[in-house]
């Protein structure tokens, strides 16, 4: 019986020195599971209910009308609904050239290869490492008295090393690049978008250019003739010569307009170029008249509490937001002690085809425990300075959001003024219209004379030239409602 209780102390030790492991492992677990800083929430959205005083697009009388629909969806391909074949074949061709957008891409990737380099550090490093060496070695540096020896020394290594995230933050670390990688995603959306609103403004405004000289052509043409006809008369007798100074002023100034309309249209086809990542002189395009543009009738409504789930620069400053957040825990976890585990192998030989013999084999585990005591507050200020990061980035983003939504205000209310503005110069152009038609008739009638009809024409002219750059305006500014509810790249979420 007495020769059974050492036996039965032993096992008793040994089920303590078990329970004792399991009980630290699982402290361990526990303490691993502790992440410091803060959670990040994403950010509430506005508690308002429209983006202006009023949403609704109003109406005037004489022009087209346009409205908004909860029906009517944001489209990821927004331009589409122009219905202009040239500006979806430009817009494409930007899209697939455009050097901006393959900087952003490259970017995009280098930050996605980087969370997954980031990421590594949650596995243990192990590296290998081999060695060959010729040495001399003196045994007098040991004390003994003997004479040096030369051998030659192979050495084969192996050391694993694993740090404990302790604090969590390794973990946080790794938050801020994927909220990194997050926020390129959405600033090469707002690339993508920014891209698609400037080439259809272009084509709109190349449009326009291209109407405006054809107009103010035509113009010209019945300036000249009344030049003619006045000089004709004054030769007559019938008219005072500063008649004929006076049109041949109008003359000069409508072909003097002429250049400066050109080189405007000239420079958007190069802009079109840039946007489309070619040199000016690769760039081509059909001719586009504003007639081929159609407005877009039912725009889509959107609540303003989604328009910060949509537009891809709010998106991009709440994932630079996230990415502050995270740095707070990463600051945070380094004012606490930090305990990295180790271990090591090799083998070693003075001859190669006896390396991996016991006598050459050695081995090291280690344990070590970092603490910080002392560095003059650099830490402790380095957590403080991340916190004011974080309200800087707070402020920011609130900034971006407020912006946004005065963009979307000024583009309902431009479509607003705009609509009348359009009716406006309708009703201008139709009454032109029928002031030249009265004139032409009273022309074949023979009560006027020819030149009233080319006063008359000129009128006409002038009137539609105002009332293509009203249509024009109103086609952009459509574009600009459409960038600033987010262009439909986005779902809402």
């Amino acid at each position: 019986m007495c020769t059974l209780l050492p036996v039965e102390r032993r096992e008793r030790h040994s089920v303590v020195r078990v329970a004792r492991a399991v009980a630290l492992a699982a402290g361990v677990v526990l303490v691993a599971a502790c992440t410091v800083g803060p959670n990040f929430s994403r950010p509430a959205t506005p508690r308002v209910q429209r983006y202006d005083a009023s949403d609704a697009l109003g109406m005037a009388s004489g022009g087209q009308p346009q409205s908004l629909s909860p029906a009517v969806q944001m489209r990821d391909d927004w331009w589409t609904s122009f219905g202009c074949r040239a500006i979806d074949m430009a817009v494409d061709e930007a899209l697939t050239g455009n050097v901006t957008l393959e900087h952003g891409e490259a970017t995009l990737r280098r930050s996605e290869y980087l969370l997954r380099a980031g990421a590594g550090v949650f596995f243990p490093q192990v590296d290998a490492r081999g060695d060959a060496s010729r040495q001399r070695f003196s045994p007098l540096r040991t004390g003994v008295d003997a004479p040096a020896s030369i051998f030659n020394l192979f050495t084969l290594s192996a050391t694993v090393s694993y740090t404990l995230d302790i604090w969590g933050g390794e973990r946080r670390q790794v938050e801020a690049l994927a909220a990194q990688a997050e926020a390129q995603r959405y600033t090469l959306v707002a690339t993508y978008l920014t891209l698609a609103a400037n080439v259809v403004n272009a084509m709109i405004a190349r449009a326009a250019y291209s109407d405006e000289i054809a107009a103010t052509r035509e113009m010209v043409e019945l300036v000249r003739e009344q030049v003619h006809i006045t000089q004709a008369q004054v030769a007559a007798g019938a008219s005072a010569w500063s008649a004929v100074l006076s049109l041949q002023n109008e003359l000069a100034t409508l072909e003097a307009s002429l250049p400066g309309l050109e080189q405007k249209r000239i420079e958007t086809e190069h802009l079109l170029a840039l946007l489309a990542g070619m040199y000016p002189e690769q760039w081509s395009g059909p001719a586009v008249s504003l007639a081929e543009i159609a407005l877009p009738g039912v725009l889509p409504q959107t609540l303003p509490s989604s328009l910060v789930r949509r537009r891809p620069d709010i998106l991009q400053a709440e994932a630079v937001l996230h990415v502050a957040s995270a740095e707070i825990g990463v600051a945070t976890a380094a004012l606490f002690p930090q305990i990295a585990l180790s271990a090591s192998g090799g083998v070693e030989s003075a001859v190669l085809h006896s390396l991996g013999t016991p006598a050459g084999q050695a081995w090291s585990v280690a344990a070590g425990v970092t603490a910080p005591v002392f560095h003059g507050g650099a830490l402790w200020f380095q957590r403080k300075a991340a916190l004011e990061a974080y309200n800087e980035s707070s402020a920011a983003y609130r900034e971006v959001v407020l912006a946004a939504f005065a963009q979307v205000a000024d583009a309902l209310r431009a479509l607003e003024h705009d609509s009348q503005t359009v009716a406006a110069q309708t009703r201008a152009v139709q009454a032109a219209g029928e002031a030249l038609q009265l004139i032409k008739e009273a022309y074949r009638a023979g009560t006027v004379g020819y030149l009233q009809i080319l006063v008359a024409d000129g009128q006409y002219h002038q009137a539609r030239i105002a009332w293509l750059q009203a249509i024009a305006q109103r086609l952009q500014d459509t574009v600009a409602l459409y960038a600033a509810l987010g262009g439909g790249l986005i779902a809402d979420s």
